[in-house]
């Protein structure tokens, strides 16, 4: 038996080897597509991506993968951790995807490749009636497929669990409300305060070269490795990966803001870094990715947050900003530190300062759930929009563009994505609050400039399991204890505090 399992193994690893091929191909058009594709071929490209997408939705639902997964199943003994982790995820996986009519699968596919066009020519446009049709479509087909699928308690339940395992409305409505109850506590703090901070001292024109100098500066900084990756410019910066020696990072620049592109390129970076630390032993296996989007976000915004915006390594980075823009002879470190840390509740969610970006989530996460409760309909969610934003942040877009269209998630069906990126400031912050047991003197070691000792700590903690564990297993694992919103709201609380004397 041992060596008919072994066998099996071998031909069940090819077999995904297929699969993985296949994805890697949908993942390098759909690349090109955001980065390099003209505007007139998005019909031809959506029909190609509509055909992959459906070869690949044939592999993993058909005759071999169900005899592969019933044989292993029946043989469990023999099988490793990875090998069980394995056949777990890709059961759960088949049982998901073969409920989906595969003709709905590929009409879907091919609806959301037109859908992101649309998306971006209606911000182009500002206007909103450019993208609803497109929108409207892409939640019905959502709402079709978790009727196909099922859900407990709450349908948005469903669409949670695609992006972050385990996790549901009840957790979320606990976890937001007692971080968001924190959040505006603080934030009414820092309003109160007598301390004032000029951002206008950065007010000036930055050559983009120079911009994606730095850029790459910070990134061979924090472990990036460019002979397994590259970094382009698209409307709205993204990662993918086709294995981890082929990783992929965008960003984009304003002539008007070095902040932006510096500080995606580093989110941006944090994404790449984790897909690169993969274990080579996971490739082939369908669990050569993040443990799921709430991890990759923990990583994304550790790097960007907790380290890019921390006073050591701004410092550090200064001197590079002094070279390559003439303007910060003039400003001092003080003074830019602030600035980069200042808080000032804002429209945009990318753009938005750490303390305020969860609320940004939140808002996300209400409209969601309520669009799939059928509290509130497409038609109404310019109007949503503006209500939480002034009713959460004091601020209303008097445009579309800076509004309900400033994403591009909803036009590829990502519902339940957003409370990723909340997530990630908890796990973040939770992971780190570990690390500083395990190397007391990381903040020294910012200070040097030396972030490869920590992103080494990272990968032989969190990024070499891949999605070997469950991300509740794998905060477990890391840190000892479940989810807990405390550490980051205390990691505010310190930081913001000193920054506004509060």
């Amino acid at each position: 038996m041992e060596k008919k399992l072994e066998q099996k193994l071998v031909e069940f690893k090819e077999y995904i080897k297929t699969m993985e091929i296949t994805k890697q191909a949908i993942d390098l058009i759909y690349w090109d597509k955001l980065v390099c594709m003209p505007k007139k071929a998005v019909e031809g490209r959506a029909e190609v991506i509509g055909l992959l997408s459906e070869q690949l939705f044939n592999q993993q639902t058909s005759k071999e993968m169900r005899e592969f997964l019933d044989f292993f199943k029946e043989n469990s003994d023999g099988l490793s951790q990875v090998d069980k982790a394995m056949i777990k995820r890709l059961d759960k996986e088949y049982n998901e995807t073969k409920k989906i009519p595969v003709e709905r699968y590929k009409e879907f596919v091919i609806l959301t490749s037109k859908s992101e066009a649309a998306w971006e020519e209606a911000k182009d446009k500002n206007d909103f009636n450019i993208f609803k049709p497109y929108l409207s479509k892409v939640v019905n087909f959502q709402k079709e497929f978790v009727g196909y699928w099922g859900y407990k308690d709450h349908k948005y339940n469903t669409l949670l669990d695609k992006y972050e395992e385990g996790i549901t409305v009840e957790v979320l409505d606990k976890v937001f409300g007692d971080l968001r109850d924190a959040l505006v506590v603080l934030l009414n703090k820092i309003k109160n305060s007598k301390i004032t901070i000029n951002s206008d001292l950065l007010n000036s024109s930055y050559d983009k070269e120079r911009q994606k100098e730095l850029s790459l500066y910070a990134l061979k900084l924090i472990g990036f490795d460019m002979e397994a990756g590259r970094l382009d410019e698209s409307t709205h910066p993204f990662t993918t990966n086709f294995t981890n020696k082929d990783v992929r990072l965008t960003t984009h620049y304003y002539e008007h803001d070095l902040l932006s592109a510096l500080f995606s390129t580093i989110h941006e970076g944090g994404h790449g870094i984790y897909e690169q630390n993969i274990s080579d032993d996971l490739q082939n296996t369908w669990l050569s990715t993040g443990a799921s989007m709430g991890i990759h976000e923990s990583q994304s915004r550790f790097y960007e947050n907790i380290i890019g915006r921390s006073e050591e390594f701004l410092r550090y980075l200064y001197p590079k900003f002094k070279e390559l823009f003439k303007n910060f002879d003039k400003i001092d470190f003080n003074e830019f530190y602030k600035v980069v840390n200042k808080v000032e509740p804002s429209l945009i969610r990318t753009e938005a300062d750490e303390l305020t970006y969860s609320l940004h989530v939140i808002i996300r996460y209400e409209i969601e759930k309520a669009l799939f409760n059928d509290e509130i309909t497409v038609e109404e969610l310019p109007e949503v929009w503006k209500k939480k934003y002034k009713e959460y942040l004091g601020v209303e877009p008097d445009t579309d563009s800076l509004g309900v269209l400033q994403d591009m998630h909803w036009s590829d069906g990502s519902f339940g994505y957003f409370p990723s990126y909340a997530l990630g400031n908890l796990y973040g912050a939770q992971i780190f609050n570990t690390m500083k047991k395990d190397i007391p003197d990381v903040h020294e070691l910012i200070a040097k400039g030396d972030i490869i000792s920590i992103t080494k700590w990272l990968k032989d903690n969190v990024h070499k399991y891949g999605s070997l564990y469950s991300p509740k297993e794998l905060i477990l694992k890391v840190t000892g204890e479940e989810l807990n919103s405390q550490y980051f709201i205390d990691y505010l609380e310190e930081k913001y505090s000193k920054l506004y004397s509060i």
